[in-house]
């Protein structure tokens, strides 16, 4: 048996020896099944030779398997003349893409980013903003409150009161984070990314605002934007205003914006007298719709791959 082990000159045939030998009707698994009536003496010899046997097969199997690696190298090479196989490397997510590019064209104008919790208190969300109470941005159908009192984040205004209350003025600042609204259809998400201006200084004019608003759509969007002004409302800014932009042939609402109010100077301790500031916000991922031509801002969000490539991302 040991010398047809060592003769054999493949690995089908030593494995068809070795099921010969151990499988189930092998002739070394009878004798191992027939020792209960033998001598201490013949079943030691029985297991030697057990032993023995499987070592062989053992070693002639990786005899075996060598000589075939071998044969195989011997007629296949690897041409390194070939062109690499193309990688994926990937690329930014329409929104960090945006965020990178937005952000960088409000430093160039002066402005430093900074950011903050997403869970707040009621002062930095709402009443330094100058938000009463009885306001319906309060209202639990657009708010997430929490049950000590907090709320997930409406909106990165409360950024920019951190920032004053660290800093006092001058500032010129950005606030960039996740905000958060009971919101769900094709143009609006219940998480979505805000970017908020503030620039508060003693000669601070709404020109200035527009002027900022214009250099930066422009800049973003890399071609002459028209701005149409209209009134508004919003609790921490005095005027108000909506800021349209001029697409096609629409014009499409881009941001909020206005001459910071007086009481939300005084609730950070600055006195509305001496200093006078713009602030603005709008979503960045709606300028990611706009910029790379989205219908549907829910997708955005889904992480699905296949959407991401089908747009060229």
């Amino acid at each position: 048996m040991k010398d047809k082990i060592k003769n054999v000159k493949s690995l089908e045939e030593l494995q068809k020896m070795y099921s010969d030998t151990f499988g189930k009707n092998g002739t070394m698994t009878a004798k191992l099944k027939n020792m209960a009536g033998l001598s201490n003496e013949e079943r030691s010899i029985i297991n030697a030779e057990n032993a023995e046997l499987r070592q062989l097969f053992k070693e002639k199997q990786n005899e075996l398997e060598m000589v075939a690696l071998n044969a195989k190298l011997a007629t296949e090479y690897v041409d390194v003349t070939l062109d690499v196989e193309p990688q994926n490397r990937g690329t930014f997510h329409p929104l960090t893409q945006s965020l990178k590019e937005i952000g960088s064209v409000l430093e160039s104008l002066g402005f430093t980013m900074w950011v903050g919790p997403e869970i707040e208190d009621d002062w930095h969300n709402f009443t330094a903003l100058n938000t009463p109470e009885y306001h319906p941005a309060r209202d639990m159908q657009d708010s997430f409150f929490l049950e000590n009192g907090n709320v997930m984040r409406t909106q990165t205004s409360s950024i920019q009161i951190r920032a004053m209350e660290k800093v006092g003025v001058p500032i010129k600042m950005f606030g960039v984070g996740r905000t958060y609204r009971k919101e769900w259809d094709a143009t609006h998400a219940p998480m979505f990314g805000q970017i908020e201006g503030l620039y508060i200084d003693k000669n601070v004019t709404i020109t200035d605002l527009v002027a900022t608003m214009r250099a930066l759509l422009s800049k973003f969007f890399e071609r002459d934007i028209q701005l149409r002004i209209r009134p508004s409302y919003f609790p921490f800014t005095e005027p108000s205003i909506e800021m349209d932009m001029k697409w096609g042939d629409r014009w499409l609402e881009i941001c909020g914006a206005g001459m910071v109010h007086p009481n939300v100077l005084k609730n950070c301790n600055i006195n509305p007298n001496e200093y006078q500031g713009f602030a603005f916000g709008f979503g960045w991922d709606r300028m990611a719709m706009l910029k790379y031509n989205l219908n549907d801002i829910r997708p955005i969000y889904d992480g699905d791959i296949r959407w991401l490539k089908n747009n060229g991302f």
